[in-house]
């Protein structure tokens, strides 16, 4: 008797299981039924989400809290367009992340059939690569391409668009190890003459400052900078997304730079004769007015990625290679530097300029996030969402080691946070894992609840309730004369009780002398997920913050004392 021939749904699972893959984010539809039901039969796990860009999260998540690929599967038309936030997400932070969607049946492309939507044309921006499967002897090739272009180089989101008719149709196509991608090519190791040329350039220096991205963290390079920063003797700063790359209590370490960074992080930033971009893109969020940052100061520039190369800052040198092989390459060609009173100045900064908040007046959020990272002693794994609660969390919140800080950065997405631990929890079952969000983002996600609940998943989240859209209510304090429009968030849910509602165990913060006593509480829960509610001080405002527009030597060390014009030209 001959073996069934496997249908193309079939087929493509079979691919996912040979990349490995545990689990798939996903949310079901008729034109993807036929993968679903393939999934019946198969050892993946399908976590059946409450929204698709919810199910995109959860695969970012545990994509960053693992290195491997995150898998989501969805329907056409609105379920695939529910997927693009998340595909953006992933794109600007280089996230792996394989989105399958379901398509109309082929005849039917282009005809407006029921739920259809041109999905790779619509999320092409969005996208490191997009395929639509035209036939099911096709899907092989494109599973195994997808993933190779997901993880490799500069990692991004790939979409496979599947119509119907080739998933539930035969596919007797072999599987395959070979890549065909014409014009594709990954660098490791960078030109020695490079590495070379760095190594002169830091021995000049006597003032250098190694400044730490995400392609620090995606590369796995934090043991090899630390290495070269203890050889050279020389600080370190990290972006949002570069913390964790290097274990953020090393004595030589000057927290994160930027905009809302420590005062002398940017201080050592305005102050350096040569600063050394590891994986790190010179974003505008840390650059402030590009003209005026570290205009003396010599630029080397590493990346995988030379699309990076002069996009913002026209660098002096720039290595393009993976940062852990460049640095492993660079560190025996480098001697101790003279930097004595380098880092003489930059201790006395830190002691002149410390984080601070007020003790008095209510609960404040960077206290309870002060006595979190007390508390689980920079071990636990992170996520946060975005705003005000998310730069006190980097602020405080230190990270000792890699992939246990996961943010959203570059598109900085409200309602990435909390799906984005279910992801991590997932990937990382035994680890503790927080998300810190605000009450604005948690509520664009908060239906996931459910799916932290079904799966008994210990995830903690933390809820910086201030009752505002915080970070703008903030700006429009300081630059709109404090006209706040659209920023306060009456109506708000009883967190406590929403959670109850989903089964979920669940405290509240009202008072600073509850803080430890309820934080202890979540840490030692492990029959489920579990929220903790602080309800903190309505207006209160980040500090240190450099305005947008501005050089980072103009940065604020607190409020100013009168108003300040509207940035021009950034957000």
């Amino acid at each position: 008797m001959q073996p069934k021939t496997p249908t193309g749904a079939e087929k493509l699972v079979q691919c996912l299981e040979r990349e490995g893959v545990e689990y798939i984010f996903g949310l079901s539809g008729g034109a993807a039924m036929p993968i679903f039901d393939a999934l019946v039969d198969s050892k993946i796990e399908l976590v059946l989400v409450r929204h698709e860009q919810g199910a995109t999260h959860m695969a970012d998540g545990y994509a960053r809290a693992t290195g491997r690929p995150g898998v989501v599967l969805v329907t056409s038309g609105p379920g695939a367009t529910n997927t693009v936030t998340g595909l953006l997400t992933a794109l600007m932070d280089s996230a792996p992340i394989i989105v399958i969607c379901g398509q109309t049946i082929s005849p039917m492309l282009g005809k407006d059939a029921f739920q259809e939507a041109d999905v790779t044309g619509i999320t092409y921006p969005v996208v490191k690569h997009s395929y639509l499967v035209k036939e099911a002897a096709a899907i092989p090739r494109i599973v195994r391409e997808s993933f190779h272009l997901a993880t490799s180089g500069r990692p991004g989101p790939v979409l496979i668009d599947v119509p119907k008719d080739v998933s539930q149709g035969p596919c007797d196509a072999p599987f395959t190890e070979e890549l065909d991608l014409p014009g594709y090519g990954v660098v490791g190791r960078a030109d020695p003459r490079g590495i070379e040329a760095a190594a002169g350039l830091l021995a000049r220096s006597r003032r250098p400052l190694l400044y730490v991205g995400h392609g620090a963290v995606i590369s796995d390079a934090g043991k090899a900078v630390t290495t070269l920063a203890e050889k050279l003797r020389a600080p370190v700063v990290n972006t949002l997304l570069g913390k964790g790359a290097v274990d953020e209590t090393h004595p030589l370490h000057l927290g994160m730079m930027g905009m809302h960074g420590t005062a002398y992080a940017n201080k050592a930033v305005v102050d350096c004769d040569l600063i050394m971009s590891i994986g790190a893109r010179w974003d505008d969020r840390v650059t402030g007015r590009v003209t005026e940052f570290c205009p003396t100061a010599t630029k080397i520039h590493v990346d995988i990625d030379p699309a990076e190369n002069g996009k913002i800052i026209v660098p002096d040198l720039f290595i393009e290679g993976d940062a852990r092989l460049v640095i492993e390459d660079l560190i025996p060609l480098v001697e101790m530097l003279d930097t004595h009173e380098w880092l003489e100045q930059c201790n006395r900064w830190r002691r002149r300029y410390p984080l601070k908040y007020p003790r008095k007046g209510g609960l404040r959020a960077q206290h309870v996030l002060d006595r979190l990272h007390a508390l689980t002693r920079g071990e636990a794994v992170l996520t946060t969402d975005v705003g005000q609660h998310q730069m006190w969390a980097a602020q405080f919140c230190l990270s000792r080691s890699n992939r246990h800080w996961i943010s959203s950065g570059g598109a900085g997405t409200m309602g990435f946070g909390f799906p984005a631990a279910i992801g991590a929890q997932f990937a990382r079952p035994d680890d503790e894992v927080w998300a810190i969000v605000g009450d604005g983002g948690f509520q664009m996600t908060q239906a996931e609840l459910a799916t932290a609940q079904i799966h008994r998943l210990p995830v903690k989240c933390l809820i910086i309730n201030n009752n505002f859209l915080g970070m703008v209510r903030q700006w429009q304090e300081l630059f709109y004369e404090n006209r706040t429009s659209g920023v306060d968030l009456v109506g708000n849910p009883d967190f406590v009780k929403l959670a109850q509602a989903f089964g979920v165990q669940a405290w509240r913060i009202r008072r600073a002398g509850d803080v430890d006593r309820v934080l202890k509480q979540a840490h030692e829960y492990r029959e489920g997920p579990c929220v903790v509610v602080a309800e903190v001080v309505k207006e209160d405002n980040v500090f240190p913050m450099i305005p947008a527009g501005a050089a980072v030597h103009e940065m604020l060390i607190e409020a100013p004392r009168h108003r300040l014009d509207k940035p021009e030209g950034s957000t």
